[in-house]
């Protein structure tokens, strides 16, 4: 990569007092002569990051979910002399580099590791995570040219070993195999040999499959799909062919689909059953480019928005024949085609999780069985995988299995579950805190981080007043800021609507820093106004946010040294140009509604982005953050308020002061 340009993700170029430095033009580093802050580990997790979890799944599932499976995760002796010894995969998942600025490669795997697929020990993980998480079968790609199959080891061995207990189906990768990896370069390394004969081996070949009990059936019959069906010279004599042997050697009848990958035809007219949406192939975005910072001046390739596919896939009308609805959880190739990929930006789980739980729906609208499928498994050097990963860990596995509960649940009104987040760094502090929570007639589940050096003394506190709790060590970086967002994804996943997010503000750099802190919180939560906001919450479903009377101020007004960065984080989010009216709410203690936050939460931020604590009192991405949580919450679709709105005004601050009395203009 030439010298000088960035080559890590979401650099924040600081001087050594942590004051943001004015940048050059796109595609070049700031100007002056910096520090480099370090290199951040490719494999370190993201604030997000979403552990392996045991879940419920709603019996019967609301759809079956298939998810295509690529078994080009083990060595084969083709692949060593077209590609060098021991090639697998993996070599082209390692060797991608970011291209511009927010970037997230490489993509590398998680618990699973860099995975054998003759190791059937493997397959038993994989069918046992996947059906953990609501996925019913896996579609095999499927590698066959001229009677010679390639890569069939991993099926052979899911075929002999009866205990793994997941259904499967396969899919003919039916194109050549070329230099680009794409099927369409000029430099073959092997070919199809189509032909009435090869028809008929295929067939036999593959019936073995087929006869599996576990064999995944639509219809009651075998589904078998094709990827090219265009590259035949006549798919519908071949179907034919097929269909003929199967029902003269026991078989039965067979459901065949073509994937629409490459073609978009009405299935019937080619002999087929059914199509099966391909996403993102098939669509045809806007390039943005034009709106990153490269990293590398000489990139060819393309990036995408992948909040349109969903979006499209909305807004398509219907087709007149059989099509089961895909998704994909995210897209981006770099690692086959470096410097040239397509990447889609904008790809976060819960954006998933709605698409997906959306393509769910439409399924329930056929009276006949229409499985959706999933692409992909494990498409790791395109990006496209459910299968844990380093940054996010098991993110697209848990929007996959709340998809399937939320779709089973529609119509199940439940009650809002509320929870308060105390970060505790002043023990005095909390222990005012504290004072104020246990007055209320509604007694809340309490979650407190703090660092260890004070845990003992408010865990004591805490089993003082026999307050239920759950107490958190963090380390003392990013403020009250990163340990709320840490926490806030784990408790969404544990079934909490809404959370009061309060902290032990004393500001030491004001005289006034500890009156600052009492009345944040008892706008909040003293006097019974925890529970007439809580109250609000439930009745009001569009209530994103409470923010205490007189502290929401414009952010336009109290910018401070974060705007530039703040603006980062909103692109790197896909929510656009910060408003000029946007508000923040000035102390950072408020109510919110969790769901509203996910494309904060589910940003590939790092723990190491957050600056070390040296005393800073602005600049930092803490602060940076701060400013932004009511800027998320309405780009979500909720609508803040202020206690004065809900309650009444109360407190020091009435109306709109000229001189806000905590913070300066500046």
């Amino acid at each position: 990569m030439p010298q000088g340009t960035r080559d890590r993700l979401r650099e924040r170029f600081l001087d050594t007092k942590g004051h943001w430095v004015p940048e050059g033009p796109k595609g070049q580093a700031p100007t002056g002569d910096l520090p480099r802050r370090p290199y951040v580990r490719s494999d370190e997790r993201a604030i997000g990051y979403v552990p392996y979890e045991k879940g419920e799944l709603p019996d019967p599932l609301p759809a079956t979910l298939v998810a295509f499976y690529l078994p080009q995760f083990h060595t084969i002796p083709e692949n060593d002399a077209w590609w060098g010894k021991g090639f697998t995969e993996w070599r082209n998942v390692t060797r991608a580099l970011p291209q511009f600025e927010g970037h997230d490669q490489p993509k590398l795997p998680g618990e699973l590791g860099f995975y054998d697929l003759r190791n059937v020990e493997v397959m038993h993980e994989q069918a046992r995570l996947a059906r953990e998480y609501g996925i019913s079968a896996f579609c095999f790609y499927f590698y066959w040219f001229g009677g010679k199959t390639l890569l069939e080891t991993p099926l052979r061995n899911w075929l002999n070993d009866k205990t793994i207990d997941l259904k499967f189906c396969l899919c003919w990768a039916n194109e050549k195999w070329t230099r680009t990896w794409d099927g369409r370069g000029s430099e073959i390394l092997i070919d199809q040999q189509h032909s009435p004969e090869d028809d008929i081996a295929f067939i036999e070949h593959v019936a073995e499959y087929l006869r599996d009990p576990r064999y995944l059936r639509v219809d009651g019959m075998p589904l078998l799909l094709v990827y090219r069906p265009g590259v035949f010279p006549d798919i519908k004599s071949t179907i034919e062919r097929w269909r003929a042997w199967c029902r003269s050697n026991g078989v039965g009848g067979i459901h065949i689909a073509y994937v629409q990958s490459f073609d978009t035809a009405d299935p019937r007219h080619m002999g087929f059953d059914a199509a099966v949406e391909f996403p993102p192939l098939g669509s045809n975005l806007p390039s943005t480019n034009d709106q990153w910072r490269l990293i590398n001046p000489s990139y060819g390739g393309d990036i995408l928005d992948w909040r349109q596919l969903p979006e499209a896939s909305q807004a398509k009308q219907p087709v007149g024949y059989r099509q089961f609805p895909g998704v994909s959880p995210r897209w981006d190739n770099e690692a086959r085609r470096p410097g040239r990929g397509r990447t889609f930006v904008n790809d976060l789980p819960s954006r998933y999780g709605t698409w997906l739980r959306r393509a769910i729906a439409r399924t329930r609208a056929h009276a006949e069985a229409t499985p959706v499928f999933i692409n992909a498994w494990n498409e790791w050097a395109e990006g496209a995988m459910l299968e844990p990963c380093a940054a996010r860990g098991h993110a697209y596995l848990d929007a996959t299995r709340r998809a399937l509960n939320a779709e089973s649940a529609k119509g199940h009104h439940a009650d809002v579950q509320a929870c308060v987040v105390v970060h505790a760094w002043y023990v005095d502090a909390f222990s005012e805190i504290l004072e104020t929570l246990t007055c209320w007639e509604s007694q809340l589940y309490l979650v407190v981080t703090a660092p260890a050096s004070i845990a003992e003394q408010l865990d004591d506190m805490l089993k003082a007043r026999s307050v239920p709790h759950e107490l958190i060590i963090v380390e003392n970086r990013g403020r009250d800021i990163l340990p709320f967002l840490e926490l806030a994804s784990r408790l969404a996943r544990r079934g909490f609507d809404v959370v009061l997010k309060l902290h032990t503000k004393k500001s030491p750099h004001r005289e006034n820093g500890d009156n600052w802190r009492r009345e944040l919180v008892q706008l909040l939560a003293g006097n019974g106004r925890g529970d007439a906001i809580l109250a609000a919450f439930k009745q009001d479903e569009t209530l994103g946010m409470v923010s205490p009377h007189g502290h929401l101020l414009g952010l336009a007004s109290y910018p401070g040294a974060n705007m530039v960065e703040a603006q980062k984080i909103a692109d790197m989010a896909g929510i656009g140009a910060i408003p000029a009216d946007a508000k923040f709410v000035s102390g950072s203690m408020f109510w919110v509604r969790l769901n509203l936050l996910a494309t904060l939460i589910e940003l590939p931020l790092r723990i190491s982005d957050f600056q070390d604590e040296s005393g800073q009192i602005d600049g930092t991405l803490a602060h940076v953050i701060e400013r932004l949580f009511a800027v998320f919450v309405k780009a979500a679709g909720g609508h803040v308020a202020t206690t004065g709105e809900l309650l009444g005004p109360s407190g020091t601050i009435v109306g709109a002061p000229e001189l806000y009395p905590y913070a300066d203009r500046t």
